[in-house]
């Protein structure tokens, strides 16, 4: 039966092994990519195209207010829950 010590020495030995073959595999199948991608002539949107989903770059962008409150120079872009000082009240009035 083997030591601890040998096992451990073993173990050591198979994991850089494995390093090995995987930086060989993993440059092997860069190269291979890389090569069909020039070959087809893709871009980064052909091979990732954006997630289902997932926000566009417009999303979270400022919006232009449409209203104001004269009494105090509050704005509002009409999106979201309507402020206190234009509830229940004609928007037109408030319009910029």
């Amino acid at each position: 039966m083997a030591t601890l010590k040998e096992i451990d020495a073993q173990l050591a030995a198979l994991q850089a092994q494995r390093e090995e073959v995987r930086k060989t595999e993993l440059k092997n199948v860069v190269d291979q990519v890389r090569s069909l991608v020039a070959e087809y002539s893709l871009s980064e949107q052909d091979v990732f195209p954006p997630a289902r989903g997932s926000r566009n770059s417009a999303a979270g962008s400022k919006v232009a207010p449409k209203y104001r409150d004269p009494a105090t120079g509050a704005t509002w872009t009409g999106r979201g829950k309507a402020p206190k000082w234009i509830e229940g009240q004609d928007r037109e009035k408030f319009a910029i």
